[in-house]
């Protein structure tokens, strides 16, 4: 069991807010490396070879891709490296611009996928279901909506199979049919899935005024400490870089801010942010482990 998925949502929620957050608008190499790694890390642990195919067949390869197509099309930068048959220059700011931008990516949508294991729908509702009651019931279907859909389309294709009509029977134009023929089936499903939902949250009074709602989650003291620790992170981080201690600058030209103390010590605290979740579970393992040698 992940022990961060048992914190409070309202944590939950907390720390990829602050995570995505800084990831997203903050293009530090090494805040975007620490991301990058620690949720992949985080990805592993709770997905398995999963996710490790998903970052070699997905985020990787558009890292590249985005490194290399970054420079075509910006050829902003001072540092000139040589100039392409249609006369445009090539720079060093947009290539590492580029190189920025992919590493980002991957962990952002690295970020995502881990925030889609952890805040189930549950979570969702009892956050959002009272303030936002139609928002957060359409949040909760779209979050849930990529596993489930990929799923059905597995039992249909498989369903499909025992009659020859999986997308490996056939010409390439009776694949195609046949591929095509899965989708709408599969998409079917999905739309009369939604009215069900729509039509079984109504017929529960969902979003009507005065209906109460019951609730497993508590707000308990682990709770209290850990939001502590998130929101004094990073309140340190922004006053950090108010202060200058932390700068990236991609153009004109690459500036980056001098490796001292105070800035490794930042980084260090963003990586113990960033791998918050994988040092609960580990530290929760000891414990198991511990009061398993006692027995």
């Amino acid at each position: 069991m992940d022990t961060f998925s048992t914190y409070h949502p309202v944590i939950n929620f907390i720390y990829f807010v602050i995570v995505i957050g800084l990831s997203m608008f903050f293009m530090h190499p090494v805040f975007l490396v620490i991301s990058l790694i620690c949720s992949m890390a985080y990805g592993i642990y709770l997905k398995g070879k999963k996710a490790m195919k998903v970052f070699f067949f997905a985020m990787l390869p558009s890292c590249l891709l985005m490194a290399i197509i970054n420079p075509l099309f910006s050829h902003a930068g001072a540092t000139m490296l040589f100039y392409m048959k249609d006369g445009n220059p090539v720079t060093l700011e947009s290539i590492l611009y580029g190189i920025g931008a992919g590493v980002m990516l991957a962990g952002v949508v690295s970020w995502f996928s881990v925030f889609n294991v952890v805040m189930t729908s549950d979570k969702f509702m009892y956050l959002f279901g009272k303030a936002i009651p139609a928002a957060s019931l359409l949040l909760s279907m779209v979050l849930r909506f990529v596993p489930r859909f990929t799923g059905q389309i597995k039992k249909v294709s498989q369903a499909q199979q025992c009659i020859g009509r999986n997308v490996n029977n056939g010409k390439i134009y009776e694949r195609a049919v046949h591929g095509l023929k899965i989708l709408s089936i599969t998409t079917t499903w999905a739309l009369e899935n939604s009215v069900e939902t729509a039509d079984s949250m109504k017929s529960r009074a969902y979003g009507l005024r005065g209906r109460t709602n019951f609730s497993i989650y508590r707000f308990d003291r682990r709770d209290s400490i850990l939001l502590t620790f998130l929101l004094g992170v990073f309140a340190l981080i922004l006053a950090a870089m108010g202060q200058g201690w932390l700068k990236i600058l991609y153009f004109p030209v690459f500036t980056i801010n001098a490796t001292n103390v105070g800035a490794v010590l930042l980084y260090i605290l963003y990586a113990l942010l960033c791998a918050m979740p994988l040092i609960l579970n580990v530290l929760e393992d000891i414990k198991w482990r511990s009061l398993r040698s006692e027995i």
